[in-house]
Formats: C-alpha cells, structure tokens, sequence
C-alpha cells in the first residue's frame, strides 16, 4: 500500500469569442495549464468555446458526465459585459453548487483589486466532477488559483466520497 496523493485529472474551458476564432492567444488557459502541472494535477481536456451559453453547458455537461476528469477549471465570461454568460451556462448544469469556492475567490482577490467584486464566477459539482469559473486574464486566474488550490484535493476528495472532514 502507498502514500502517494492522487493524480487529479482536469479539464480546462476557455471561454472567449475572439479565442474561439483564433484572433487572441489563449494566455490564461496557459496559465491554468502550468499550474495544474505544477500542482501535480493531469491536464486531460482543453478547448475553447465562444461565449455561447449553450455551447458552455454541452461542453461542462459532456465533459464531466464522461467521468474522464474530476476537475473541469473555466476561465473567461465572467463578469458584467453582455456576453458573459458562463456563470449562468454552469448555473444550469451543475447538480450541486459550492457558493463558498466563488465567495472565497472573490474576497480573497478583492484585497488585490476592487475589480474583484465585479466577478460572477460560481462553483459546483456534476456527475462527481468540480467546475470552477476563473476569469478570464493570467492574473486573475493565478490569483484565483492560488486561493482555490489548497482546498482543491480535499473537495475532490468529498465530492468522490473517499473523505470527510479533516481533523481540526
């Protein structure tokens, strides 16, 4: 028997019109990508979709209910420009939201920048897979990410139902 820590493995979702055509660099799903392999997490899935809330959901839907992955991070489309949507696309696929992931996001970032307050990113759980809407700039993301990633393991843990509640 073995200590080691799981291999979690990930999905990464760009959610960007200009991306999705080819017309910007895809500079915070790199971002995402080096942390996941600096984390020793698996990079198993990455796309890019248009900010199109159905496209968003299908993906989400898809990837997660292939059970391939136990994590799926979004970044992008989510703050108040009109084609922000992919907090409503993940809104309407997730089976469980986890308000606490998005709330500690915001405030914990908001000390670096009132930008933060502004974010719409929501957290949730589907088919035993982990969503979370990151935004959609390097930085934001590995502020975010910095936040979120200690707590990681442990909610992926629960969410497969290996482990409660870490002693205090």
């Amino acid at each position: 028997m073995t200590n080691e820590a799981p291999v979690y493995k990930v999905g990464i979702l760009t959610v960007s019109d200009a991306g999705s055509k080819g017309e910007r660099a895809d500079t915070s799903g790199d971002t995402i990508s080096e942390i996941v392999a600096r984390e020793g997490f698996r990079e198993v899935r990455r796309d890019i979709v248009p900010d199109e809330a159905e496209m968003i959901s299908e993906v989400l839907s898809s990837w997660c209910d292939s059970g391939e992955m136990e994590l799926v991070l979004t970044t992008g489309g989510t703050g108040l420009g009109p084609r922000d949507v992919t907090p409503e696309a993940t809104r309407a696929v997730v089976e469980l939201e986890v308000p606490g992931i998005a709330e500690a996001l915001r405030v914990q970032t908001l000390a670096k920048t009132p930008l933060a307050m502004l974010s719409r990113s929501v957290a949730g759980v589907r088919s035993g897979c982990l969503i979370i809407n990151l935004p959609g700039s390097p930085t934001g993301v590995r502020e975010c990410l910095d936040v979120a990633v200690p707590a990681i393991p442990h909610a992926l843990e629960m969410v497969k139902g290996r482990r409660g509640h870490p002693p205090h």
